[in-house]
């Protein structure tokens, strides 16, 4: 799937992108506890957007990487889609 096909609402996707930026990770209060998240923009041929690194990923990342999701799903977040791992997603370098 291209980045320009990203639609809010959309689950089970699979996207291959380059890591453009990684913003300042924050600490986050979520239903299973306190949690690390950062944003990162993402991009591929087609477009780009956002997405979320929670935990461990945010050291995984660099700028210039190329990764691919699997399973991951889109909201929107304060107007911009925003692809997600989830719990049932994989994320990983390639």
């Amino acid at each position: 799937m291209k980045i320009s096909e990203l639609r809010d609402g959309m689950s089970d996707i699979d996207l291959s992108a380059e890591v453009v930026e990684i913003g300042e990770a924050r600490e986050v209060m979520t239903k299973f506890g306190s949690n690390k998240v950062a944003t990162a923009k993402i991009k591929d041929d087609s477009g780009e957007c956002k997405l979320s690194l929670w935990g461990k990923q945010i050291e995984m990342f660099s700028v210039g990487d190329n990764v691919e999701i699997s399973k991951g799903y889109v909201q929107s977040f304060r107007d911009e889609l925003q692809v997600n791992v989830g719990k049932a997603g994989s994320i990983r370098k390639l």
